[in-house]
């Protein structure tokens, strides 16, 4: 306990204290946000702002875990270590993608396909190594069966051995590319994606939690619904930690912000997220947790297909929203920046209700 609160105040105290010396440094490198010419024109006061504040976030939720771990006289887990891996490695990607931006001053960075690229290689390293490490009851940081509140009976291995773990590995870049992809699309309002994901990973680390205290093996009030999951508690440090990072980093992300994640955040918060589903078994629940998620993607989605359909038949595409992602098309239609991100706060923080409730609700009645 003493761990993951030391994590969580550490990462926020780095964030809080060192942010602004990483935005006077970000200006002195030119890293500058680049705004779109066809997007809402209220975003161009927002050219030049320091971007790429991501690297803050993830150096702070670094710091914050081993010093709650040091602290605490404890070794880092496999699981914690993978958490991380996600978040630097997905992080890394989007850095380059920022670099690429602010150094040719344009808004495409890396293409859609090498992102991508880069999102899988990191996420199938993350799914192979996530196999390994059993602990002294047998249990790897990840199982090769799809989960819901934990492990189901659709096991891939019953397909056999190599297309199983084949299929596993899809499945876990699935999870990875569509998490980190949701978390960059809701990026585009000052401290949306933030404050969003601080309530997804936050949940994350009352999940693990919980989990600890109803590990299978220890005295349980509800013997038939423990959990049978490696580093369960160590899940929650590092989910803390992240939480800590980004509600420091938050003072200086929400509107005026006075700096961005960039991709280097949202891409890294996304692998995080990912990856705290994956290794607490809670895949199909990440559906509910990542509720805003969803929706900011689903609207791009639904933009692109219901635009393609139209043009197709008629010759002319139509658009369901004046623009996606959908925050935008709130914009557009008048409501003022700051009520778009307090009403999705709303959503975020609904969603992760209902995503905790149908955690609790399987404990209860099995």
């Amino acid at each position: 306990m003493r761990a993951l609160l030391l994590a969580g105040a550490v990462s926020m105290a780095f964030t809080l204290l060192a942010t602004p010396a990483f935005i006077w440094l970000f200006k002195k490198l030119k890293w500058g946000q680049f705004i779109r010419d066809d997007g809402p024109q209220s975003h161009h006061t927002k050219r030049g702002t320091p971007t790429m504040g991501g690297v803050v976030i993830i150096v702070a939720a670094v710091l914050g875990y081993f010093f709650g771990k040091l602290a605490n006289g404890e070794t880092p887990t496999a699981s914690a270590l993978l958490v991380l891996l996600m978040l630097v490695g997905l992080g890394l990607v989007g850095f380059i993608d920022d670099f690429i931006k602010t150094h040719r001053q344009r808004s495409l960075g890396l293409t859609g396909w090498a992102k991508i690229a880069g999102q899988v290689l990191v996420a199938t390293v993350f799914a192979i190594l996530a196999l390994q490490f059993p602990n002294q009851d047998g249990l790897t940081p990840a199982s090769t069966a799809i989960s819901w509140v934990r492990d189901t009976n659709l096991d891939f291995l019953m397909l056999g051995s190599v297309i199983g773990i084949g299929l596993f590995i899809l499945w876990i870049n699935l999870i990875t590319v569509s998490a980190s992809n949701g978390v960059n699309i809701a990026d585009g309002l000052d401290g949306l994606a933030t404050g969003s994901a601080i309530m997804a990973i936050g949940a994350y680390a009352v999940i693990g939690f919980w989990q600890f205290n109803q590990t299978c093996g220890t005295v349980l009030e509800n013997i038939s619904s423990c959990y049978s999951v490696r580093d369960p508690l160590d899940l929650a440090v590092v989910a803390s930690a992240i939480v800590g990072a980004l509600a420091g980093f938050l003072w200086y992300n929400t509107s005026p912000a006075q700096i961005f994640m960039g991709d280097t955040g949202s891409l890294g918060l996304g692998g995080a997220l990912a990856a705290l589903a994956v290794l607490s078994r809670t895949e199909l629940l990440l559906i509910f947790i990542g509720g805003i998620f969803v929706i900011v993607t689903g609207s791009v989605a639904i933009q692109r297909i219901f635009f393609k359909i139209t043009k197709w038949r008629t010759g002319t595409g139509r658009r369901v929203f004046l623009m996606s992602p959908l925050h935008h098309h709130f914009e557009l239609k008048g409501w003022a920046q700051i009520t778009v991100v307090v009403r999705f706060w709303i959503i975020a923080g609904l969603s992760v209700m209902t995503g905790i409730g149908l955690f609790y609700v399987e404990w209860v009645y099995g």
